[in-house]
């Protein structure tokens, strides 16, 4: 029995989604599948099995991702449940901010890949409509990727705050270049 005031071994503090399955390694196309839908619900692998934190919709999704699993000749479980150890909720929470770490990182290459095309073009002296619309529809996917990256993630990154500024940087670069490609078009009818 644990002493009053000492942290217990066994914790109860979270509700968690777990999936095993089975695949047959052929056709592949299952597999890949099951992958993608589990990394788009924000999963990680852990242990052997996959794990989320528990919403009714991830519940929902996951028994969906289970009857397509079966429909391929695949077999799994599914189980809701907690952690009795803190040592793997901590192990959990760990691979949950290394996945959101992983996205909000490669998004953060990405604004700077953005941020670095409007300076090509400004140097470039590019200053054309065309290049503002191309650059507003990547801001737009940089935007909408942040927006998924943000709902699957179960855990706050700290990153997150980072991206987050890079894409109002982006937004900003975006407005200047637009003011230029404006100023330049006016300037030529002048």
């Amino acid at each position: 029995m644990d002493k009053p005031g000492k942290e217990s071994s066994v914790t109860t503090r979270h509700k968690w989604l777990f999936l095993s399955y089975n695949l047959p390694a052929r056709p592949s196309k299952a597999r890949v599948h099951a992958w993608r839908q589990l990394k788009k619900l924000g999963a990680v692998s852990y242990q052997s099995a996959w794990v989320l934190p528990y919403s009714r919709d991830k519940a929902s999704e996951l028994e969906k991702l289970l009857r397509d699993i079966e429909s391929h000749k695949g077999s799994g479980v599914i189980v809701e449940g907690r952690l009795l150890r803190t040592v793997d909720e901590e192990g959990i929470r760990q691979a949950l901010l290394e996945a959101g770490k992983e996205e909000y990182g490669e998004l953060i290459e990405k604004c700077d890949d953005f941020l670095k095309e409007i300076e090509t073009e400004i140097a470039r002296k590019n200053f054309i409509f065309a290049e503002v619309e191309e650059n507003e529809e990547d801001l737009e996917k940089l935007k909408k990727w942040l927006r998924k990256v943000e709902k699957r993630s179960a855990l706050d990154s700290p990153l997150k705050k980072e991206v987050q500024e890079k894409i109002k940087a982006c937004e900003h670069a975006l407005n200047e270049f637009a003011t230029i490609v404006f100023n330049h078009t006016h300037a030529q009818r002048s």
